[in-house]
């Protein structure tokens, strides 16, 4: 947010840089927006006014750049409340010891202090004006406050300074306007001097003004614009890429993580030899982003070409040792990716799954080999259920973790189950089998695709819903921000699973075959009440991704839940449907009528609700005519709900808002005769259940 500064305050651009070691590549957006942030924030609570604000950030520097700061703080009229007149002086208007000590307080006479007229009385007060101070007195401790600010997880202490950072500090250069602010920062002095690039530019640099700042680091190869360096980075490897003819594969987290590493970034293009082709394109794409960083370049068919593109950090004289130097580096990792397909290849992966009986799943739990067995059981009756081939799903699981085996998912652990999807192929596996092999551990993140396959499905069910059991039985539930089994992902995975493929299973259900799958030494069973309710209330964290074509609003789902359903895809139907009630216009008048009903069932006790509804009692013609719209609607919602059309008993139960008006604007339910309040009571309870039929929806927020 920014402040404008007064129109009588002289203003100047504000330039903070912070030059560092090395900082760490994954955290450098996150630091360089949270300073940014910081800063101003520092700023707006100092009553510094500012224009609008840029951050850059290099591997070796976070810097701000802030338009148009107050030089000083705008003067202030502050007034100071004293004692209570008739507190401040005596019958005969002498001032009291309470007067003459506030006036000494303010360093004024008694005559000097004013009058402060309240509704409770008045007050003795003293009232001047404080001078703003000067920015440049305030900006050291600003800054300081700012970087204690940052999402630093562990700071480091260097050299015999008690000063902690992120990385060294090895010089700070805060300007405002042509002049340096006096001061020091995180131990070291303010100056006017900044760093380019560590080889093509490693004297210090002079800045006279703010505005000076990315022209003279360019000129001193540093890019210091994430942004920019990012698109140079691209467009670089882009046409490095078609020059070789293809395209490069340029994943998000890679080039960001390139772009955090390079100040003046150059790329090269490297190669290596084609007969590497022959292994898993997988491999050599894991070896080359992950690794080394590079990008892949693919042909037209999205083949693998025997190339590859690296950034450099340096312009050099001598491009041809650069690249010959990184093609020496892949190649002996690719030479150790070849010899573990092959290796791994002399052994058929059904002979592997003995071999996870020395694999510990979880030390309490057992091996994978037992869990293999207990996911087989449960994913051959998930297959069953959804109409999948029960014994290709029980093989499939079977084989699903036999990949653990090899050496090279222990080389490469991120390629689990696509390796096992190449060597069920090699050994003659049905394709399907070998699909599910590697779509079991989908999703693997947030967003992630779904296994495409029922088979696949069933495993991947099979697979969390056992971990899910299994860890809560042992008392290891997530606990505030430290999940070390990935619960809280297994959880939505399952959610997803149910609802977006679509499977019309009942969770409870899932939950109970998991637990029977465990011995009697494990308390599965008594699992079931936690991780039940705790995979249920995944669905709030589900709907509220705004991004999402199922986004829902919170009132909506609570409405939903509210009923402790089990069958995911039935909650996510009727959350849909309610949803779209939501903005119907008689949804505010049927919300508050729901509201109005369970207040007064809450309020009656049991023995006060008839057990039915007496038409003899009907005694106005408002509760006559909504018995009679409920009775007429009552098997054509039963019929739509055992449909599970949810939009269509919504729109029935719409109709009864006039009804529903006229009811409660008429009849007095709490009627003094206790047969009539017990009949009209009857009625609001056959109204209740009717609408539970979908929701609670006298829990919608509808104005």
């Amino acid at each position: 947010m920014s402040s404008i500064p007064d129109a009588d305050l002289l203003v100047a651009d504000l330039l903070v840089e912070i030059g560092t070691e090395e900082l760490p590549p994954a955290a450098l957006a996150g630091l360089s927006e949270a300073f940014r942030e910081a800063l101003l924030t520092q700023l707006d609570e100092a009553r510094l006014g500012h224009g609008a604000a840029q951050a850059f950030a290099s591997p070796r520097r976070l810097a701000v750049l802030i338009a148009a700061v107050a030089t000083a703080q705008p003067d202030e009229q502050v007034t100071r409340r004293g004692p209570a007149v008739k507190a401040a002086f005596d019958e005969q208007g002498n001032a009291t010891k309470a007067a003459l000590g506030f006036a000494q307080s303010c360093g004024v006479a008694v005559a000097a202090l004013e009058r402060e007229e309240t509704p409770k009385g008045a007050w003795l007060c003293y009232r001047h004006r404080v001078t703003g101070e000067q920015a440049a007195t305030l900006l050291p401790d600003l800054i300081e406050q700012a970087l204690a600010a940052l999402p630093i997880p562990k700071r480091m202490r260097w050299g015999d300074r008690s000063v902690e950072f992120v990385r060294p500090v090895h010089w700070v250069c805060v300007l405002l306007g042509e002049a340096t602010v006096p001061g020091r920062v995180l131990g070291l002095g303010i100056d006017r001097l900044t760093q380019g690039h560590r080889f093509h530019h490693p004297e210090a640099i002079r800045l006279d003004a703010p505005g000076d700042y990315l022209a003279a680091l360019r000129a001193a190869r540093v890019e210091p614009d994430l942004a920019s360096r990012r698109r140079s980075i691209r467009d670089q490897v882009e046409a490095l890429a078609a020059a070789a003819g293809g395209r490069a594969m340029i994943e998000a987290s890679v080039l960001d993580e390139v772009t955090a590493l390079c100040e003046w970034p150059v790329a090269l293009l490297g190669r290596f030899d084609p007969d590497f082709l022959k292994v898993p394109p997988e491999v050599l794409i894991e070896t080359m982003q992950a690794n080394q960083k590079y990008f892949p370049v693919l042909d037209g068919e999205g083949r693998l070409l025997p190339c590859f593109i690296t950034v450099s950090n340096i312009e050099s004289r001598e491009p041809e040792q650069v690249r010959a130097g990184n093609e020496r580096v892949i190649r002996p990792r690719f030479a150790d990716a070849k010899f573990f397909w092959e290796q791994d290849l002399k052994t058929p992966l059904a002979e592997r799954v003995a071999a996870l009986a020395g694999i510990v799943f979880q030390h309490q739990l057992g091996t994978l080999l037992e869990k293999t067995e207990r996911i087989a059981v449960l994913s051959a009756w998930i297959g069953g259920e959804i109409g999948a081939d029960v014994d290709a799903t029980e093989r499939a699981a079977r084989l699903a973790k036999a990949d653990l085996a090899t050496q090279m998912v222990g080389e490469f652990g991120s390629l689990q189950g696509v390796m096992g999807r190449y060597y069920a192929q090699r050994t003659g596996e049905p394709d399907a089998i070998a699909t599910a092999i590697e779509q079991h551990y989908w999703p693997k993140h947030a967003g992630d695709r779904l296994p495409e396959t029922d088979l696949a499905r069933a495993v991947a069910l099979a697979d969390r819903v056992d971990t899910l059991i299994g860890i809560f039985a042992i008392g290891q539930r997530p606990t505030g921000v430290k999940d070390p089994y990935g619960l809280r992902r297994a959880a939505i995975a399952v959610l997803r699973l149910l609802i977006e493929t679509p499977l019309a299973l009942d969770l409870r259900t899932l939950l109970e075959r998991a637990a029977a799958g465990y011995p009697a030494a494990i308390d599965a069973a008594g699992a079931i009440d936690e991780v039940l309710p705790y995979s249920i209330d995944r669905l709030k964290r589900y709907y509220a991704d705004a991004d999402s074509d199922r986004a829902a609003d919170q009132d909506v789902v609570a409405a939903v839940l509210a009923l402790g359903l089990t069958r995911p895809l039935d909650i996510d139907r009727r959350i849909r449907a309610v949803q779209g009630f939501r903005g119907r216009p008689e949804a505010a008048a049927l919300a508050a009528a729901n509201k109005r009903t369970r207040n007064i069932l809450r309020k009656a006790s049991p023995a006060e609700i008839g057990a039915r509804i007496d038409p003899d009692l009907l005694q106005d013609a408002a509760e006559r005519a909504l018995v009679t719209a409920v009775d007429a609607m009552m098997a054509r919602v039963d019929a739509l709900l055992g449909q599970q059309d949810y939009d269509s008993a919504l729109s029935e139960l719409a109709g009864l808002r006039q009804v529903l008006d006229d009811f409660f604007e008429q009849v007095m339910v709490m009627a003094e005769e206790p047969a009539l309040r017990a009949n009209r009571l009857a009625i609001l309870k056959r109204l209740e259940t009717l609408f539970l039929g979908v929701a609670d929806i006298s829990l919608l927020q509808v104005s």
